[in-house]
């Protein structure tokens, strides 16, 4: 049976405005950024619900009964707005079940739930993804700092391997892990149970970048770079330890006893 998983995120709408001399003329652009685990995850054991940013405000469980139908959840590049402001809270001024609640009570529960680095993941850029001091921050094996959190690298860097190589996210993928651009800078919680598995080389901060935990009957996993470009150029996309990397993570996060 294949174990299922939510991935809500990664979406988003760009208007530019074209000069053209006297005239100008407005585009909308539609973006989707998470088409790079799809391909990862195609033909695996997981059965991936991807939910576009626009979708999530409304179309993301309100009760737990439906989050239960989900063994992990990877929360990526989305805001907590997104989750505690649909329609009925933001146009109408009512009352509804608190989703970050639930996913953290899910999580308690046994659920595996991932957070994802991006603009608007952990606190984001200038602080406007607003995870910090959240009941799914709550979840999760690191801490969000409170202001912009972004690490930008357009030298690049490569990841350091702290855990040992057998651990099973790392199975597989070697010591030697393409470069990447960027990453949020969160702290990693003191507890027997968080585990630093990568992080930035200590001359480029030696930030957190790969951490597992566990919270209640579940497991966590925080990956602070992105899923794909630009903080994850195409070179580590293309790179044969990606799919491994994120298939060892959703077997490891869904594995809870």
């Amino acid at each position: 049976m294949a174990t299922k998983v939510l991935l809500v995120g990664e979406s988003w709408v760009s208007a530019a405005t074209h000069y053209k001399g006297f005239d100008q003329f407005g585009s909308v652009t539609f973006h989707l950024g998470a088409e790079p685990l799809v391909a990862a995850l195609d033909g695996s054991e997981f059965e991936l619900t991807y939910m576009p940013s626009h979708e999530a405000a409304e179309k993301f469980p309100f009760t737990r009964e439906a989050l239960d139908d989900y063994r992990a959840i990877i929360i990526s590049d989305i805001g907590a707005n997104t989750l505690l402001l649909p329609q009925a809270v933001w146009m109408h001024g009512r009352t509804v079940p608190n989703r970050l609640k639930l996913i953290r009570d899910w999580a308690d529960a046994g659920g595996g739930l991932v957070m994802v680095g991006g603009y608007l993941t952990f606190q984001g850029i200038d602080g406007r993804a607003r995870w910090r001091r959240t009941p799914v921050e709550d979840a999760l094996p690191v801490t969000c700092l409170p202001y912009d959190d972004r690490i930008e690298a357009p030298e690049g860097f490569r990841a350091e391997i702290c855990g040992a190589a057998d651990h099973p996210i790392l199975v597989g993928l070697g010591s030697e892990w393409p470069a990447l651009l960027g990453a949020n800078e969160v702290m990693a919680r003191e507890r027997d149970d968080v585990q630093v598995l990568a992080r930035l080389p200590i001359e480029q901060g030696g930030h957190p970048l790969l951490v597992t935990g566990r919270y209640g009957g579940g497991r966590s996993v925080a990956w602070t770079s992105d899923i794909g470009p630009h903080w994850l150029p195409e070179d580590f996309v293309r790179w044969s330890g990606y799919a491994t990397l994120w298939r060892n993570v959703l077997t490891w996060v869904t594995s809870a006893v």
